[in-house]
Protein backbone atom coordinates (compact mmCIF):
# COMPACT_ATOMS: atom_id res chain seq x y z
CA UNK A 1 0.00 0.00 0.00
CA UNK A 2 1.46 3.33 -0.80
CA UNK A 3 1.68 6.11 1.77
CA UNK A 4 -0.27 8.79 1.75
CA UNK A 5 -2.38 11.61 3.45
CA UNK A 6 -5.74 10.46 4.65
CA UNK A 7 -6.19 14.21 6.42
CA UNK A 8 -5.44 17.54 7.13
CA UNK A 9 -6.07 19.18 10.61
CA UNK A 10 -5.60 22.42 12.30
CA UNK A 11 -7.09 24.63 15.03
CA UNK A 12 -6.57 28.17 16.04
CA UNK A 13 -5.46 27.45 19.62
CA UNK A 14 -3.45 24.47 21.61
CA UNK A 15 -5.43 22.04 23.72
CA UNK A 16 -8.65 21.32 21.48
CA UNK A 17 -9.19 19.35 18.52
CA UNK A 18 -8.42 19.78 14.99
CA UNK A 19 -10.91 20.61 12.06
CA UNK A 20 -9.78 18.92 9.24
CA UNK A 21 -9.09 21.40 6.30
CA UNK A 22 -9.27 20.83 2.21
CA UNK A 23 -5.46 21.12 1.90
CA UNK A 24 -2.29 23.12 3.91
CA UNK A 25 0.23 25.51 2.88
CA UNK A 26 3.53 24.66 4.89
CA UNK A 27 6.06 26.88 5.51
CA UNK A 28 9.91 26.13 6.25
CA UNK A 29 11.04 26.06 10.35
CA UNK A 30 7.34 27.27 10.55
CA UNK A 31 4.97 24.68 10.07
CA UNK A 32 1.32 24.64 8.85
CA UNK A 33 0.52 28.24 8.21
CA UNK A 34 -2.88 28.88 10.40
CA UNK A 35 -2.20 26.51 12.85
CA UNK A 36 -2.29 27.04 16.42
CA UNK A 37 1.50 24.68 16.94
CA UNK A 38 3.32 26.50 14.37
CA UNK A 39 6.26 28.06 15.03
CA UNK A 40 10.14 28.01 15.42
CA UNK A 41 10.24 24.65 17.56
CA UNK A 42 10.81 21.28 16.88
CA UNK A 43 7.14 19.81 17.10
CA UNK A 44 5.51 22.18 14.34
CA UNK A 45 3.49 19.78 12.56
CA UNK A 46 1.94 16.37 14.18
CA UNK A 47 1.35 12.80 13.03
CA UNK A 48 -0.65 9.81 13.03
CA UNK A 49 -1.90 6.97 11.56
CA UNK A 50 -5.39 6.27 10.59
CA UNK A 51 -4.17 2.37 11.77
CA UNK A 52 -3.56 3.82 15.30
CA UNK A 53 -6.71 5.18 15.55
CA UNK A 54 -8.05 2.37 15.12
CA UNK A 55 -6.99 0.91 17.92
CA UNK A 56 -8.92 3.39 19.73
CA UNK A 57 -12.21 3.07 17.51
CA UNK A 58 -12.87 -0.26 19.16
CA UNK A 59 -14.06 1.72 22.25
CA UNK A 60 -14.91 5.20 20.59
CA UNK A 61 -16.15 4.38 16.59
CA UNK A 62 -16.92 7.65 16.14
CA UNK A 63 -13.41 9.29 16.68
CA UNK A 64 -12.51 10.95 13.05
CA UNK A 65 -9.72 13.07 11.88
CA UNK A 66 -8.09 15.72 14.15
CA UNK A 67 -9.61 14.37 17.26
CA UNK A 68 -6.10 13.42 18.67
CA UNK A 69 -5.16 17.22 17.77
CA UNK A 70 -2.84 15.40 15.27
CA UNK A 71 -2.08 17.97 12.04
CA UNK A 72 -1.76 15.24 9.29
CA UNK A 73 -3.78 12.02 9.71
CA UNK A 74 -2.11 9.21 7.28
CA UNK A 75 -2.33 5.66 6.59
CA UNK A 76 -0.08 3.01 4.94
CA UNK A 77 3.08 3.84 7.06
CA UNK A 78 4.17 2.63 9.99
CA UNK A 79 5.19 6.68 11.97
CA UNK A 80 5.95 5.31 15.45
CA UNK A 81 8.93 2.98 14.03
CA UNK A 82 10.50 5.78 11.81
CA UNK A 83 13.63 7.01 13.79
CA UNK A 84 14.14 10.84 14.54
CA UNK A 85 16.13 12.20 11.92
CA UNK A 86 14.20 10.79 9.26
CA UNK A 87 12.65 12.78 6.60
CA UNK A 88 10.04 12.08 4.75
CA UNK A 89 8.71 13.78 1.09
CA UNK A 90 4.86 14.46 1.79
CA UNK A 91 2.93 16.35 -1.02
CA UNK A 92 5.19 18.68 -2.52
CA UNK A 93 6.94 19.48 0.74
CA UNK A 94 9.64 17.91 3.22
CA UNK A 95 9.31 17.01 6.71
CA UNK A 96 11.84 15.62 9.68
CA UNK A 97 10.64 13.36 12.37
CA UNK A 98 11.95 15.25 15.14
CA UNK A 99 10.08 13.52 17.91
CA UNK A 100 8.18 9.96 18.74
CA UNK A 101 5.42 10.32 21.05
CA UNK A 102 4.35 12.96 23.84
CA UNK A 103 2.33 12.83 27.49
CA UNK A 104 -1.12 14.11 26.65
CA UNK A 105 -2.14 16.66 28.72
CA UNK A 106 -4.17 16.54 31.50
CA UNK A 107 -7.47 17.17 30.27
CA UNK A 108 -7.01 14.98 27.23
CA UNK A 109 -10.63 14.02 27.11
CA UNK A 110 -10.17 10.57 24.96
CA UNK A 111 -7.47 9.24 27.60
CA UNK A 112 -10.39 10.50 30.20
CA UNK A 113 -13.42 8.19 28.19
CA UNK A 114 -10.95 5.06 27.81
CA UNK A 115 -8.22 5.06 29.82
CA UNK A 116 -5.53 5.06 26.96
CA UNK A 117 -4.57 7.51 24.35
CA UNK A 118 -1.89 6.79 21.12
CA UNK A 119 -0.64 9.64 20.52
CA UNK A 120 2.26 9.24 23.91
CA UNK A 121 3.19 6.06 21.29
CA UNK A 122 1.98 6.46 18.25
CA UNK A 123 2.39 9.98 17.18
CA UNK A 124 5.20 11.63 15.55
CA UNK A 125 6.16 15.45 15.44
CA UNK A 126 8.02 16.47 12.95
CA UNK A 127 9.96 20.23 11.37
CA UNK A 128 9.21 21.57 7.88
CA UNK A 129 12.13 21.42 5.74
CA UNK A 130 11.05 22.69 2.78
CA UNK A 131 7.47 24.07 2.75
CA UNK A 132 4.60 23.39 0.11
CA UNK A 133 1.09 22.97 -0.58
CA UNK A 134 -0.13 19.59 0.81
CA UNK A 135 -3.86 18.01 0.09
CA UNK A 136 -5.30 14.40 1.26
CA UNK A 137 -4.38 11.75 -1.19
CA UNK A 138 -0.62 13.36 -1.63
CA UNK A 139 2.05 10.48 -1.39
CA UNK A 140 3.62 10.40 1.78
CA UNK A 141 7.45 8.89 0.75
CA UNK A 142 10.48 8.43 3.10
CA UNK A 143 13.53 9.89 1.76
CA UNK A 144 15.90 7.10 0.64
CA UNK A 145 13.68 4.66 0.30
CA UNK A 146 12.87 5.28 -3.49
CA UNK A 147 16.43 5.68 -4.52
CA UNK A 148 17.50 2.40 -2.81
CA UNK A 149 14.86 0.84 -4.78
CA UNK A 150 15.90 2.09 -7.84
CA UNK A 151 19.40 1.08 -7.09
CA UNK A 152 18.41 -2.49 -6.64
CA UNK A 153 16.62 -3.13 -9.91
Amino acid sequence: MTAKIKAICISERKGVKKRPVPSAVLMEDHGIIGDAHAGNWHRQISLLADESVDKMRVNLPELSAGDFAENILTEGITLRTLPIGTMLDIGSAVIEITQIGKECHSECEIRRITGMCVMPTDGVFAKVLRGGTIYPGDTITVRGESDEADQND
